[in-house]
């Protein structure tokens, strides 16, 4: 898929120190990229797995 009219956002909670991913709804999944770095592509997930993934950062599953 194509993501040149794809809406990327950001979280309004990150902050200007370029360390942020970008979300956005490609078709029926969700795409994730890194916001300094769009041109290295975006991974695609399924709302199932976007939620696993969200929910587990949430918890702190990978905090350390």
């Amino acid at each position: 898929m194509t993501t040149s009219r794809v809406q990327w956002r950001k979280s309004t909670r990150s902050s200007g120190n370029g360390q942020c991913v970008e979300v956005a709804s490609l078709d029926a999944n969700i795409g994730v990229r890194d916001s300094k770095a769009p041109e290295h592509g975006h991974i695609t997930l399924t709302p199932k797995a976007w939620t696993t993934l969200t929910t587990q950062i949430r918890t702190g599953r990978y905090d350390n």
